[in-house]
């Protein structure tokens, strides 16, 4: 809620059984700044599949390095980390057939991308994965 001209906005969460009442007061910002948008780009790959997937392999290939290749060819994806204790790599194949749509892994690829992310970033990201069932990894090489 918020009141009009006010500098502040409350956030009020109740539990569903009303044993648990939360409420947040936070400072409103006035940003004065021109809209930044995301220009329409066309990727070389695209990815999708499971968002719990793609956590675990985040946070595993993390325990090896601080970057993490991901690597897009007609064969799969394949996500790899190479540092002074060893190395992790997990390949996926494009799954044929699953009954659950959000358990596919779906590759769509014009031309193989190579690409180094780093884990820590990849992991942050990942920490939204419970808000959905499949993540959508979009590649270009420029």
């Amino acid at each position: 809620k918020a009141q009009d001209n006010a500098d502040t906005v409350t956030f009020m969460f109740e539990s569903p059984n009303h044993e648990k009442v939360s409420d947040y007061e936070m400072k409103l910002m006035n940003l004065d700044q021109e809209h930044l948008g995301i220009p329409e780009t066309d990727y070389s790959c695209v990815v999708r599949m499971p968002s719990m997937e793609f956590a675990r392999i985040c946070r595993d290939l993390a325990q090896f390095s601080e970057s993490m290749l991901i690597c897009c060819t007609k064969e799969g994806v394949k996500f790899s980390a190479s540092g002074d204790v060893g190395s992790a790599n997990v390949k996926l194949a494009q799954t044929s057939s699953v009954d659950k749509e959000e358990e596919a892994v779906v590759i769509e690829m014009q031309e193989p991308v190579t690409l180094t992310f780093a884990c820590r970033y990849l992991n942050a990201f990942t920490k939204a994965s419970p808000l959905s069932g499949q993540v959508q990894l979009s590649m270009s090489a420029d």
